[in-house]
């Protein structure tokens, strides 16, 4: 990191990030995201994401994010069905495939580890 900054999530601009049509069970979700930092080993990725509602698969990267807003609930095949909304935070292992079912447009910050 070459400086200390500051980001205001609820409002940050984002950037559209075209869902593979694989990604999509059911409904017309829409991701939008910005990286905000970068490790120089693009180890460590840090950033805000954003996705409408409907229903989506996904297998994880090692993953912690805090929901600023929006709900979602998260089956992780072979494990917990997580329920997250505004001030939640949660931990999602590399390599979970997880189904995530959007109720109300999800805007998160994360922190990824690759």
């Amino acid at each position: 990191m070459t400086h200390s900054f500051v980001v205001h999530i609820p409002d940050a601009e984002l950037e559209p990030e075209p869902l593979d049509p694989a990604q999509i069970v059911s409904g017309t979700p829409e991701v939008i995201g910005k990286v905000v930092w970068e490790s120089e080993d693009g180890k460590q990725v840090r950033g805000i994401w954003q996705i409408t509602p409907g229903m989506v698969t996904d297998t994880e990267a090692d993953e912690l994010f805090v929901v600023i807003s929006g709900s979602a609930t998260i089956e992780v095949e072979g494990g917990e069905t997580l329920t997250v909304g505004p001030g939640d935070m949660a931990v999602l292992r590399e390599g979970d495939r997880t189904t995530w079912t959007v109720h109300e447009t999800l805007r998160k910050a994360y922190a990824i580890n690759l």
